[in-house]
């Protein structure tokens, strides 16, 4: 009798180790999957592109315009909004909570941005599509040109972990003591304080950041990372401290939490989605040139 239920217990274990989803899932496997009822595909490109042609039952999730981010009065703009109503946005789009998610986009940066809303909000099984819309298009995988797919609305139960998200508190308490690695994840023109994006009000930088710009860890489109061995290189320089990402509005300093958490596995990561546009703000919050 202990036997059986010893190997009873194997097998359960065996298939929540076969249903746990990977960061990255390849164009192959996704169309091996696209009639699994519990499997959404999201596509977040700009409605207008989706629309005109996308692959088959893919349900419109606009990463500009769906309510993905918000603004804030304090300037944030494009921190993650309140977390009733970012699960009921989630649950409307017919993701429940043991569905898998698979983002599809043609930005990087936008889809590990929206990969983190899910973590963020205790959702383990997503995934985002590998090269995205424009490495399944090109590869010949099905597409269609009817309407996008409209689910009925699931069951979204969030569960929020503030262990992957700093928030303004987090990042003036590390200005004080140091107690994490600050990573710009921004252009260098921006890095270096002669040019700003307009979401922020001031140029420059936190101070004693060091500088990894995301698209160092893209292949030349945007759509894909780079191999693993060039990730491990690139952020080598972190080393094993406690670190924070931090751009403009939480966008691109995504792909640099996803490249440290989810590829590389670093043990502590967080995104700051408020980023500079809710830091610069404040005048008086200081800022390096």
């Amino acid at each position: 009798m202990r036997s059986r239920l010893l190997l009873a217990g194997f097998v359960v274990l065996l298939a929540c180790g076969a249903a746990k989803a990977q960061p990255l899932v390849q164009p192959a496997w996704l169309k091996a999957h696209l009639q699994d009822p519990k499997v959404v595909v999201l596509d977040i490109r700009p409605h207008e592109q989706a629309a005109e042609r996308h692959m088959p039952g893919a349900v419109g999730a606009d990463y500009e315009k769906a309510g993905w981010r918000a603004k804030t009065p304090d300037g944030a703009a494009g921190v993650l909004p309140p977390v009733e109503q970012i699960a009921a946005l989630i649950g409307g789009l017919g993701v429940g909570d043991s569905t898998h998610a698979v983002i599809v986009g043609d930005d990087f940066g936008a889809t590990a941005r929206v990969y983190w809303t899910f973590k963020v909000l205790g959702h383990q099984n997503v995934s985002i599509l590998d090269g995205g819309w424009k490495r399944w298009n090109a590869q010949g995988f099905p597409t269609v040109t009817t309407p996008l797919t409209t689910r009925t609305a699931a069951r979204f139960v969030p569960h929020y972990d503030p262990s992957i998200r700093a928030e303004l508190p987090d990042v003036q308490v590390t200005l004080a003591s140091g107690n994490r690695t600050l990573i710009d994840a921004r252009p260098p023109a921006q890095w270096q304080g002669t040019a700003k994006s307009p979401a922020v009000a001031g140029f420059g930088r936190l101070p004693h950041a060091v500088w990894i710009d995301q698209s160092d860890a893209l292949i030349p489109d945007g759509t894909a990372l780079k191999p693993v061995a060039e990730l491990r290189a690139l952020f080598e320089k972190v080393g094993a401290a406690p670190i924070t990402t931090y751009c403009n509005t939480g966008h691109l300093a995504a792909t640099d939490w996803f490249v440290l958490s989810e590829v590389l596995h670093h043990p502590d990561v967080r995104l700051y989605d408020a980023s500079l546009s809710q830091w610069t703000h404040d005048p008086s919050r200081p800022i390096e040139h």
